[in-house]
């Protein structure tokens, strides 16, 4: 079956990392909503919440793409904080045919964020993150 795996946790945790070990070196594709601000050609990021929308969509559209092309497996990392977020890639599972994975990502290993996000947004982040545990017995 294939298969959609997003991952999910707060700035620094280590999505983007593991998210590459998992594409075996690029074997499958990998999305992210930071590749909407960050120029192709010097690496830099330029965040620009006005754009935040454009950026979600397009990785949504990304997603899609990949899966109209049948990729064995897709890769999604974005922080995903709150349940909803995550719906969009839920409905493109159901429609393409697509197992789900959620794997959240802890920084267990004393990363750090690149984005420059203050430790107060990130405990605000932290505190309104959603988990939620679906016996296998009981997937909605």
């Amino acid at each position: 079956m294939k298969s959609l795996i997003l991952i999910r946790g707060l700035p620094g945790s280590g999505k983007s990392s593991l998210a590459q070990v998992l594409s075996e070196g690029g074997k499958y594709p990998v999305y992210c909503v930071d590749d909407f601000f960050t120029d192709k050609e010097s690496g830099k990021y330029h965040f620009d919440h006005k754009l935040n929308h454009l950026a979600y969509s397009k990785c949504v559209e990304n997603t899609r793409k990949s899966m109209e092309a049948k990729s064995e497996k897709i890769l999604v990392d974005n922080t995903f904080t709150m349940d909803w977020e995550m719906e969009p890639y839920e409905n493109l599972a159901r429609e393409y045919e697509y197992r789900v994975y959620v794997v959240t990502v802890e920084n267990r290993h004393g990363g750090r964020n690149i984005h420059g996000i203050s430790d107060e947004m990130l405990e605000r982040m932290a505190s309104k993150y959603e988990v939620r545990l679906i016996p296998a017995n009981k997937h909605p």
